[in-house]
């Protein structure tokens, strides 16, 4: 986590960008797009840099277009990560926004998309998020399905506590979670019958592309929208 890919390509962030708005979800700022009649939500866990990335609220909103209530929450209480500020580096950061708050903090926003009707919710998390994620996916109590893109901190041993379908999207230039433990990833759900699982590693893209890649990049995009699909999918097929 602390070398420099886990930060790379860092967005500009834009509090009022994305289709949708900002509202409280389980105490929680969150910004929220689709209908919120939909009985079915997505709830998208970010990076660092947090809920107000351009790029992640365009695909909440692509998600939305699908049919889902897709919630992106601030799980950094308006203090995401800020790669330029020498004073605060990642270490240091982080000791604020642990994983394991994060994975508290999603349980209240859980109850309050259940307590408003939604029958079935499916999570995404992305480096940072992919741990909140598999955190949640380690009981069929929150969530019904489970995509990680480009983990960080993501290890064999939650692998294999599992319990919810898991699609696990990853980079060929990826030192947080090279194709090398990816591999074991899929042996383990190989073993794990019970478990539906789906791993594909992209190749010639790095750490983050899912959501931070130049949006004038045509290859770029290319690759971010096949992640994309293929996240959409998953949840069509478990979330329902």
């Amino acid at each position: 986590m602390s070398g420099p890919q886990c930060c790379a390509n860092p967005p500009t962030l834009n509090p009022s960008s994305g289709a949708g708005h900002v509202e409280k979800v389980g105490g929680l700022d969150s910004y929220v797009s689709g209908s919120p009649d939909s009985k079915l939500a997505i709830l998208l866990v970010s990076d660092v840099y947090g809920y107000e990335a351009p790029n992640l609220r365009k695909l909440a909103d692509k998600i939305a277009a699908a049919g889902f209530y897709a919630v992106v929450p601030d799980f950094f209480y308006g203090d995401p990560f800020v790669s330029d500020n020498a004073e605060r580096p990642i270490q240091v950061w982080i000791k604020d926004h642990g994983m394991d708050k994060g994975y508290e903090d999603a349980k209240p926003v859980i109850e309050a998309l259940n307590s408003k009707g939604v029958s079935a919710i499916g999570a995404v998390g992305f480096c940072w998020g992919a741990k909140v994620v598999v955190e949640l996916g380690k009981s069929s109590a929150f969530i019904k399905a489970a995509v990680l893109c480009h983990p960080s901190f993501v290890t064999v041993d939650d692998i294999k506590e599992l319990k919810v379908p898991i699609s696990i999207l990853g980079a060929e230039i990826d030192q947080l979670s090279p194709p090398a433990l990816l591999k074991q990833f899929e042996e383990v759900l190989a073993s794990k019958s019970e478990v539906d699982s789906f791993v594909k590693v992209f190749p010639k893209v790095a750490h983050g592309w899912t959501v931070r890649y130049n949006v004038e990049d045509e290859a770029a995009v290319k690759s971010a929208e096949e992640a994309h699909g293929n996240l959409l999918e998953w949840f069509v097929k478990y979330v329902k």
